[in-house]
């Protein structure tokens, strides 16, 4: 029995090793990338998996830190040392930036092949190009300003799922009064800027969220509507809790789905965390758009700057990453674990809930009517410089004594320093 044990542990030794070398013979890819929560890690593994089955490697670089902000400085000393990762989960205009410095590799083979101009909408698809060539690949579509709601809490405080900012306040005093956190926080600067662009897209209004989060004009931002959002803002802190500082987001879903906090204000990767959980949508929880941003989609896409690799098998192990991740199989499993929507369009639903179903029509909807914007938190909108001096100014304001009509001038002079 011994002998018979010891040769099932010596062939699983073999039979490692040699998998283990031919995916060394197929090429490698060192991904960088900042997903680390449960469903994040979930929807990663799926593209280790299929390009391991097509008997490349894969070396996970993962860097923890929702915003991806500790992964960008990770990413940064390793390019200046010239030992940059093959793939590194980038977006919007940082991939320019990376791009105009002569890092990235030139991935027009594979979307010509693949016919990505015909999957993928143009207004992303600019974003993945530089002077007309690919450089990343989009992964995803998220749509920031989302209210995840436990209907139970609401239930027990005899409370109204609110759609205004007035009625959020109403219903946040009887959660509260009823001994429950009304809002699951985390005190992070990219948390609390979500929250604040969601806001300054709801009081302020389309044209004034692209003034001031995309176009970044200071006379927009130094004015009464900025004041009315950053008391917005200012006034949610009421109906948090004491552990907010520092928390990271998932913990604060996790405070949700447990019952323990009425809503969350999060962009849809908080519904991986639900289904993580075991939790069903319309019966466990309830993801509705945050107050008065029932017509707006403010967006965010995930995507995979490749950089130029010199091991001819290395490169052709980044071309496969870059054609698998576009692929169906990709793009639905992905999806669903991680809570996002499908980039390329055409898509069929039926694997979908009704969360993303009704984020894949109002993506379709907004693009139409003008909703559609980028999101400044999450790097889409402005360089960063810039959406660097908006959260500074936000964190400082709403951990701090600082008036609204004072952020609003300090918010304009820093976005004027930055440009």
């Amino acid at each position: 029995m011994f002998w018979k044990g010891l040769k099932v542990i010596l062939m699983t030794l073999i039979l490692s090793s040699f998998f283990q070398c031919a995916a060394k013979k197929g090429g490698e890819v060192e991904v960088l990338h900042w997903w680390t929560s449960g469903g994040e890690a979930a929807s990663v593994k799926v593209l280790k998996d299929l390009l391991e089955k097509e008997g490349f490697g894969w070396k996970d670089f993962a860097v923890a830190g929702g915003g991806g902000d500790n992964a960008m400085t990770v990413l940064k000393s390793r390019a200046v040392a010239g030992n940059p990762p093959t793939a590194a989960q980038v977006k919007g205009p940082q991939i320019q930036l990376w791009a105009k410095e002569g890092f990235l590799e030139n991935l027009d083979e594979v979307a010509a092949t693949e016919k990505w101009d015909e999957k993928i909408p143009k207004v992303i698809a600019d974003i993945m190009k530089y002077e007309g060539h690919y450089v990343a690949v989009p992964v995803n579509v998220h749509r920031i300003n989302w209210m995840w709601v436990n209907p139970e809490v609401f239930k027990k405080a005899g409370a109204k799922i609110p759609t205004t900012w007035a009625e959020f306040e109403e219903s946040a005093k009887k959660i509260q009064k009823a001994g429950l956190i009304p809002v699951a926080w985390g005190g992070q600067p990219w948390q609390e800027a979500t929250v604040f662009e969601t806001i300054v897209a709801g009081v302020g209004g389309t044209d004034f969220y692209k003034k001031t989060m995309v176009e970044a004009d200071p006379a927009a931002i130094n004015s009464p509507t900025m004041i009315k959002c950053l008391e917005t803002l200012k006034m949610i802190k009421k109906y948090t809790d004491k552990g907010a500082p520092g928390r990271d987001w998932n913990l604060a879903t996790a405070m949700v789905i447990k019952g323990e906090a009425g809503m969350q204000f999060m962009g849809d990767w908080a519904k991986g965390e639900f289904t993580a959980a075991g939790k069903k949508p319309g019966t466990d929880y309830i993801a509705v758009p945050a107050p008065q941003t029932d017509k707006q989609f403010l967006f965010n896409v995930d995507s995979f700057i490749m950089f130029k690799v010199k091991n001819p098998k290395d490169k052709e192990a980044e071309k496969a990453m870059a054609r698998l991740i576009l692929q169906p199989t990709f793009q639905e499993v992905f999806n669903v674990n991680k809570g996002s929507i499908p980039v390329v369009t055409g898509m069929p639903e039926d694997p979908f809930d009704d969360v993303a179903r009704r984020s894949m029509k109002d993506f379709v909807e907004s693009a139409k009517s003008g909703g559609l914007v980028p999101s400044m938190a999450h790097e889409m909108a402005v360089m960063p410089a810039i959406r660097g001096a908006i959260l500074d100014v936000v964190t400082s304001f709403y951990n701090s004594d600082m008036s609204a009509k004072d952020a609003a001038a300090k918010m304009a002079d820093a976005v004027k320093a930055a440009k």
